[in-house]
C-alpha cells in the first residue's frame, strides 16, 4: 500500500478534531453543530421535504411495495 501524504493529513486531522471533542463522532457533530450556531456566516438551508425523507424508509416507497412482474422469480 503507497503512502499519500495528503491523505495520512486528513486522517490526522480527523483523529485530533475526534479526540478533541471527547471521541464520538456525536461529541464532534454536537460541537461543530454549537460552532456553527455562533458564527455569522450563512447556512445552508435543505429544501428536502417529508415526502423526500419518508421515501428513504424502507417499506414506504411506492415502488418498493409493488408486488414481481409475472414470470419474475
Amino acid at each position: 500500500m503507497t503512502k499519500n501524504p495528503i491523505l495520512d493529513e486528513l486522517h490526522a486531522v480527523r483523529e485530533k478534531l475526534l479526540a478533541d471533542a471527547g471521541g464520538t463522532i456525536d461529541a464532534l457533530v454536537d460541537r461543530l453543530q454549537a460552532e456553527e450556531q455562533k458564527s455569522d456566516r450563512p447556512r445552508f438551508k435543505s429544501r428536502r421535504t417529508k415526502r423526500c425523507t419518508r421515501a428513504a424508509k424502507s417499506g414506504e416507497s411506492a415502488v418498493e411495495n409493488l408486488s414481481s412482474p409475472p414470470g419474475d422469480p
